[in-house]
């Protein structure tokens, strides 16, 4: 059968050349071949090695250079073999011969390797290692096969002996399952989370029969697929003592051929380690990690003496020009020729392709991104290049030209020097949104925001008895100890205090004034600052725009020339802004992202498609050092494309100033980057055509008074690393257009972080380390006085490396050139304040030491960790700090969040922990924070959201036209009374933290879809959904049809149902076509329906007798609801006709 795929005929002609036919002949003729490959480049060992697995099968290791090659080498053959899972064998460390932490992630990693290759009944697996994880004894077969538990469904399970067996096993028993090592009974449920698989196993027992297994997301809790058994596998790191290990070589099947580099420095790495292990072995007596100890025992690693045995009886193949030590029974020259280097120049490309077609080889042009294939189309159509190539849409992690096969494999990062990233299969690790759910769990004593009755503290659930009925309520505890009872139907009303830190409010009086005088107060200053919002928002949308026309083939180049992969977040807001700049009014977007998520390229193409249409550009930034760190930036990317790129900040002399600014006039500067300094009445443009603001709430109020003068009718793209919560962004979404960035870029790994004590030696290793691989490091200091003592005392440290030190108070020129030459790498350390922490970019520099870092804020301190890690390096933080024993209670918790949020991306997560916020009230651009400190962030959106809402129907109706009729702008707030007994019985749910968690998910739906899929969620991780349970689901159904019928408050007792309307007599709901429809309906066939309105001094009420329960009372609204639909729909098509 032909093969269609390309990669899979690529491979297939691999598999079927002489080369390959070669290399498996002789491994088949001599189990103990050693042959050796030589003129290899690019990723030809990977097509090689995939090109043996087709053909022969067999199992194979390969042994790389260090743990990133054996990432890119793993990465391209499972390309290669989509279809094949290629296993990365790791080392069981956080750094690879740093024995200090383990890697948890690794651990799991190995296991399931080991274990897979123990147990499988594959003929064929691909593993890819290194010396440092080779050196690591594994758990022997034997060992491995006796301590596995082994269920399969249609069995008989005993849960006392399946307990007693996990205890055993060091499984700890937990009321929800999130990383290995741990199990859970819930009824008939048993959920088991192994350390040789990926997912957790949920197991359903009926009576004692194994009813179903399946493996379920540790973070939804949710089941994914079933499965026919499962194998249940301890931590090998702890269960196994010393006479159960053994070297991986005696794990791998007989049949296994061995692909390595080199074998000497094999060798010489494995010695490396030994001493290493050695000499951690002998200190840790004074480490209290009962794992590590349990690891370091004298048969945890193999003797590198002992590697030539080990390997004595299997075939290797070398993939090297290096002389080996071990004797060669066969070289082979494979002839291959790198990639050439086209520095990004299209002409010297397409000259290259023409040549390899006219002199016989065909082109291969491999992308791991369909964009960049777009593109490559886009430039050779605008060049009128007829190249011809063949387009392949995965990734390789270098290209070469292999004569023997007449091909050349390009890689598109390659011809754009971009970096390329390998992808790691990550184990389960507890995921930041589970850091973030705990975050907003309630605990008892917790202070909470309730709308109506203001800060109370939270005080548990509690079954309460109603009519008879149970019930279950929320407990709040209010000023003199006042009690209020919360339904359960009203959870919406109430949000965790987050606020100011340190600054705790007092608890509000129930019934008093204070918080309804509070509320109007923050309410009217919104109202104020939300109304100037919009009225720059109608005037912009009312005033004419430069439409730019569709990119060209230079925006192309230019942006296949970003040397990361664009992430799909990334992709989809610069499609927006551009969309947004070729309309004819002036474009407003707002762009959100965390640290290092790619703003700055928004930015970046932004600015070029405006100066390549002949338009300036002004980039307005907070700092001055950010303003030199974008202009190198820019000028990089844009230089060769014929852009004059500027800038001015306090760095900048008078002379040079007025240069800058006679040229902005004259039009011969198209982008120009500065600190508020280009707001000034000195400064005019030709032609301005967009504005980029960084950080808009680092402004003062004068400077965006400016800003908004200015922004009338020139394009603006605001970019911000503060979060937008998304009710936020809800309540924002007309006044403003928003971008939000959630995707951290490709490979981009977290930042290894960790609290330390001042210890001069591990300052010092972490300083050497970092400049030992060619990289640099920041040392934050922040105190200016004793800066320079600091830097004596590091010099004196570290005699041989080269240090720097900046801080605010320099002379300007000075900081300049000491920043500049840090960024050109003339010295690797920069002692400094926190003078980096915003917008410092040097890809270079991979490890930060914070001193003193429980006197930093913790946004302050994501900034600060988030100046490294801007490159495929590993990236180091270390936060020094005095014993966590003495700190605060908060800078405890704050450098313990740090720790935990290490990856990207964490920075939305870490300011809802945060509890300085930074920002939601200044983005809107008014002075926010008090507020936010007095009634709490979540407390302050709501009421955000209430004062835009009531702006859009009352001064801003005519501007929000579309809106204004639409009831759910009418009804926000529905509250349902009844003496059903509706609840989640303890029996069922037995975690009042876990009921609560499912209330307010719960209390958070708002369709029928949303509902089913929370309902299946209950059955499958607690069994049957009760009776109780399901009232709780009519009740919310009830609440929606309120909500769409125009009522505030619905209350079913004593089997009769009162539905009360919208309160306000002035409210524009009594206008809108749902009322003037329903009010006919009534009038017609109320009587008939049994329903009867009543009018009473406050509001007027729809009553309804005879109503047993919630499920009639939902009867009688769907009734209302479904004629409603009819005739508001038969008003539609009339006003249409």
């Amino acid at each position: 059968m032909p093969v269609t795929d390309p990669t899979q005929a690529i491979l297939q002609r691999y598999a079927d050349s002489p080369r390959v036919a070669e290399i498996v002949g002789h491994v088949a003729e001599n189990p103990t071949a050693r042959l050796q490959l030589k003129g290899l480049a690019g990723a030809l060992e990977s097509f090689l090695i995939a090109g043996c697995y087709r053909k022969a099968g067999g199992h194979t290791l390969v042994v790389a250079t260090d743990k990133e090659e054996a990432a890119y080498i793993q990465n391209t053959i499972s390309a290669l073999l989509p279809k094949k899972q290629i296993r990365l064998l790791p080392d069981s460390f956080r750094r690879p011969l740093y024995f200090e932490v383990l890697d948890h992630t690794n651990v799991l990693l190995r296991t399931e390797t080991i274990n897979y290759l123990t147990h499988s009944k594959s003929k064929g697996e691909i593993i890819v290692t290194y010396p440092e994880a080779l050196f690591e004894q594994v758990v022997a077969p034997a060992e491995l096969t006796s301590a596995r538990i082994e269920l399969n469904k249609g069995e008989d399970l005993d849960v006392d002996t399946i307990i007693e067996l996990l205890v055993e096993y060091g499984f700890s028993r937990q009321e929800f399952v999130y990383e290995p090592g741990q199990f859970s009974i819930r009824g008939g449920i048993v959920d088991i989370f192994s350390y040789g698989n990926e997912y957790p196993y949920r197991i359903e027992l009926f009576d004692e029969e194994i009813e179903s297994i399946r493996t379920f997301d540790p973070l939804e809790q949710l089941s994914k697929d079933n499965v026919e058994y499962v194998s249940i596998v301890p931590n090998i790191n702890t269960k196994f003592g010393r006479d159960q290990k053994t070297s991986i070589f005696e794990v791998l099947p007989e049949n296994t051929t061995i692909w390595m580099r080199d074998f000497q420095l094999l060798i010489d790495k494995l010695n490396e380690a030994f001493e290493k292990a050695n000499a951690f072995a002998q200190n840790l007596t004074v480490v209290d990690d009962l794992e590590l100890k349990q690891l370091f025992n004298d048969r945890a690693f193999i003797r590198p003496g002992e590697v030539l045995q080990d390997v004595s009886g299997k075939p290797i193949v070398f993939f090297t020009d290096y002389k080996q030590t071990m004797k060669i029974c066969k070289t082979i020259d494979c002839r291959a020729k790198p990639q050439p280097s086209f520095n990004k120049n299209m002409d010297l490309l397409i000259r290259n392709l023409l040549e390899n077609t006219s002199g016989g080889l065909k082109n291969y042009i491999f992308a791991g991104n369909p964009k960049q294939i777009e593109r490559f189309y886009s430039i050779f159509k605008d060049l009128e290049a007829s190249v011809r190539f063949e387009p392949i849409n995965t990734a390789i992690h270098a290209g070469f030209i292999d004569p023997e096969m007449q091909a050349a494999f390009y890689t598109d990062h390659q011809i754009f020097e971009r970096y390329h990233r390998y992808r790691l299969k990550k184990g389960f690790t507890k995921d930041r949104a589970l850091n973030l759910r705990m975050l907003r769990d309630l605990s008892p004593g917790d202070l909470v925001v309730h709308l109506d009755h203001g800060v109370g503290r939270f005080s548990g659930l509690e079954k309460l008895e109603v009519a008879g009925r149970t019930q279950e309520s929320v407990r709040l505890i209010y000023k003199n100890n006042d009690v209020l009872y919360v339904s359960i139907n009203s959870l919406h009303k109430l949000s965790k205090f987050t606020g100011k830190e340190g600054a705790l409010p007092r608890l509000d009086k129930i019934g008093g004034d204070a918080w309804r005088n509070m509320k109007a107060r923050t309410k009217k200053k919104m109202k104020d600052m939300a109304g100037e919002l919009i009225k720059l928002y109608a005037k912009r949308k009312a005033s004419p725009g430069h439409a730019f026309p569709p990119d060209g083939h230079l925006q192309n180049e230019m942006e296949a020339n970003f040397m990361y992969e664009d992430t799909p977040d990334q992709l989809k807001a610069t499609n927006a802004t551009k969309e947004d700049m070729m309309k004819d009014h002036p474009m407003d977007r707002l762009i959100c992202g965390d640290v290092g998520f790619g703003k700055t390229e928004i930015a970046l193409r932004a600015a070029f498609k405006a100066a390549e249409n002949g338009k300036q550009v002004a980039v307005l930034v907070p700092t001055t050092i950010l303003a030199l760190q974008h202009y190198r930036t820019f000028k990089e990317r844009l230089e060769e494309f014929g852009i004059v790129v500027d800038y001015v900040n306090r760095f900048r002399t008078a002379k040079e100033k007025t240069q800058i600014y006679k040229d902005l006039k004259e039009g011969k500067i198209d982008i120009v980057i500065g600190t508020h300094a280009i707001l000034s009445k000195r400064v005019g443009f030709k032609d301005l055509g967009l504005l980029v603001i960084d950080e808009e709430q680092k402004f003062g109020v004068k400077a965006k008074e400016k800003l908004r003068a200015m922004q009338v009718n020139v394009d603006t793209l605001t970019l911000t690393a503060t979060p937008i919560p998304r009710t936020l962004q809800f309540s924002l979404m007309n006044a403003r257009d928003m971008s939000v960035l959630r995707t951290a870029p490709l490979n981009r790994q977290p930042i290894h972080t960790e609290v330390r004590q001042f210890n001069e030696e591990v300052i010092k290793e972490a300083i050497e380390s970092e400049v030992f691989r060619g990289g640099q490091a920041f040392f934050v200091h922040n105190r200016v006085k004793s800066l320079n003592d600091m830097a004596v005392m590091l010099r004196k440290l570290c005699p041989e490396v080269q240090f720097a030190v900046a801080h605010g108070q320099m002379d300007p020129k000075n900081l300049e050139k000491t920043l500049i030459e840090f960024i050109d790498r003339k010295f690797e350390v920069l002692i400094c304040t926190n003078i980096i922490e915003t917008g410092l970019d040097i890809s270079n520099a991979n490890t930060i030491i914070i001193n003193n870092s429980h006197q930093f804020g913790l946004s302050d301190l994501h900034q600060l960790r988030g100046r490294v890690g801007r490159s495929n390096k590993k990236a180091y933080c270390y936060l020094i700090a005095p014993p966590l024993s003495v700190l605060t209670p908060e800078a405890r918790k704050r450098l313990r969040t740090l720790e935990e949020h290490s990856d990207l991306g964490s920075g939305f997560d870490i300011a809802m922990k945060d509890l300085d916020i930074r920002g939601a009230g200044n983005l809107l651009g008014g002075e926010q924070s008090g507020f936010i400190a007095d009634i709490g962030y979540e407390t302050y959106q709501r009421i955000l959201e209430e004062a835009v809402r009531e702006l859009k129907q009352g001064e801003f109706r005519d501007v929000f036209a579309e809106q204004v009729h639409d009831v759910s702008n009418f009804v926000t707030d529905v509250t349902i009374e009844t003496d059903v007994e509706m609840h989640i019985p303890t029996l069922y749910v037995e975690s009042t933290q876990e009921r609560l968690r499912l209330y307010q998910e719960l209390d958070n739906l708002s369709t029928e879809e949303e509902l089913e899929v929370f309902a299946a969620g209950l059955v499958d991780r607690f069994g049957k959904i009760p009776e109780e349970v399901e009232e709780l689901f009519d009740g919310l159904r009830l609440r929606w049809l309120c909500r769409e019928l125009g009522f505030e408050r619905l209350v079913l007792k004593n089997n009769k149902l009162i539905c009360m309307f919208v309160e306000d007599a002035q409210s524009l709901y009594y206008e809108s076509p749902t009322f003037g429809a329903l009010s006919e309906i009534i009038a017609k066939d109320g009587v008939l329906r049994g329903l009867k309105l009543k009018q009473s001094p406050r509001r007027l009420s729809l009553i309804k007798e005879n109503v047993k329960s919630l499920d009639i009372a939902q009867k009688v609204l769907n009734g209302l609801v479904d004629k409603l639909r009819m005739v508001l729909a038969d008003e539609k098509s009339e006003a249409l006709a």
